[in-house]
């Protein structure tokens, strides 16, 4: 900092010449300062006015089925309420303009606005204020969609992950996760995933191991499909009996006994639960607390199995865990309080390690929704049949190891017959440019 003080006092002219010749150069570079933080304000604040403009412009057009007859006047009122801090809009602005529709983007509204200011400093050397220009452009862009693998874990990175060897191929379907993190979903390793589009809350980095029509980030949340669905208490009657292959299912459906400590199948043995599921109220088999080990070979047709506890307060839920060797072949009922379900886990379930593992070989085939909404699910297995109707809803999804769904899923519209929910994509209005 230069002391006056001791200038005046200096014999020494030169030191004062030369203090005297810098003293411009101090004087310019706070004014450019100035004026860069005053140019830099004003041009957000404009921008930040285009944005809202366009934006309510495209929401116009689209609640006037793409016309654009009343967009520019909307688009006026808009920058009327969000330029009352500046000077009047230079003459000839705002510019509205309606870019064609290209790919996914609809009804695009394109918005640039312009401001004349003199800046306090610069307009010393100035003949005229400089024009400050802001431009956005906004669109309607499809968002969500037809979820066959959904993760409502609404934080975690990665809450859909393929990994390994995974192949997944359902060209019809959406994969869609909830989760608000900059990484929602995610292929790495030799995983090759065949879909419609990819969808998140949060980013969706695009990779080689993705082969979908289009990356749909930054959508807005899709609901839980199943979120109405809850057990009853009431409804299960419990004798503490464990449910197995050896198991008398007859003297089970004649004593009324739908609820049972755990559920396992031997290694090398093989259950079929169809005629206890069919003898009992909304064909549900309920598991109290414990497991659903299967090590064998699983069928179930028209059933729920339901991970849960008949204590209301209790957070004891069983998990459901396939070895690799099994066959599991479950369908889920077409009515009922778990239409559309094939595994149901409680969703007072304490989120913990390890996941639900479902492991599979050829010869599994699962028609429904598996779904552990406070969970995760790990799922490996090597399904190729033509076509199923399988739903997987979890707090996060990873499809690992070696797993082959390569089965053609089909898209959840299709699936109506077989019990299973579907929602419409739906579009919303973005920035886009």
């Amino acid at each position: 900092m230069i002391s006056f003080g001791k200038l005046f006092k200096n014999k020494r002219g030169n030191t004062l010449a030369i203090a005297g010749a810098c003293l411009p150069l101090f004087v310019g570079a706070a004014g450019l300062a100035s004026d860069t933080i005053q140019w830099t304000l004003w041009k957000r604040q404009l921008q930040r006015a285009a944005d809202s403009a366009a934006i309510s412009g495209v929401y116009t057009r689209v609640a006037a089925g793409g016309t654009t007859t009343d967009v520019s006047t909307t688009v006026s009122h808009d920058l009327t309420l969000n330029l009352h801090t500046f000077y009047s809009l230079k003459s000839g602005f705002p510019t509205v303009t309606f870019p064609a529709n290209s790919g996914v983007m609809q009804d695009q509204v394109s918005v640039t606005v312009a401001i004349q200011q003199p800046l306090s400093f610069s307009s010393l050397f100035m003949s005229s204020a400089p024009t400050i220009t802001a431009t956005s452009t906004a669109a309607s862009i499809p968002a969500g969609g037809d979820a066959c693998v959904e993760a409502l874990d609404p934080n975690a990175k990665n809450a859909i992950y393929f990994s390994g060897n995974a192949s997944v191929y359902m060209p019809d379907c959406d994969v869609f996760s909830n989760s608000a993190n900059s990484n929602a979903a995610a292929a790495k390793g030799s995983a090759a995933v065949t879909a419609n589009t990819v969808g998140g809350v949060g980013g969706i980095a695009s990779s080689n191991n993705f082969t979908v029509t289009a990356y749909r980030p930054y959508s807005t949340k899709l609901p839980d499909p199943f979120a109405g669905v809850t057990p009853n208490p009431a409804d299960m009657k419990c004798t503490g009996v464990a449910l197995d292959e050896n198991t008398n299912t007859t003297a089970m459906v004649t004593a009324g006994t739908n609820c049972f400590s755990s559920l396992s199948v031997g290694s090398g043995k093989s259950a079929d639960f169809t005629s206890l599921a069919a003898g009992l109220p909304n064909r549900t088999i309920y598991i109290n607390g414990g497991d659903a080990f299967i090590q064998g070979n699983i069928t179930c047709t028209g059933c729920t199995i339901v991970l849960t506890n008949n204590d209301p307060a209790s957070t004891t839920i069983g998990k459901f865990k396939v070895n690799a060797s099994s066959n599991i072949n479950l369908t889920a009922p077409t009515d009922g309080p778990f239409k559309g379900i094939a595994v149901y886990q409680d969703r007072r379930a304490t989120d913990s390690s390890p996941v639900n593992k479902i492991n599979g070989n050829s010869a599994s085939l699962i028609t429904g929704a598996l779904y552990f909404p406070s969970q995760g699910l790990e799922y490996n297995g090597t399904g190729t049949t033509t076509a199923t109707c399988t739903m997987f809803v979890a707090k996060r999804i990873e499809f690992t190891g070696n797993s082959a769904t390569s089965n053609k899923f089909k898209k959840l519209a299709d699936c109506s017959a077989e019990g299973l929910p579907s929602n419409a994509t739906t579009r919303m209005v973005r920035l886009v440019g």
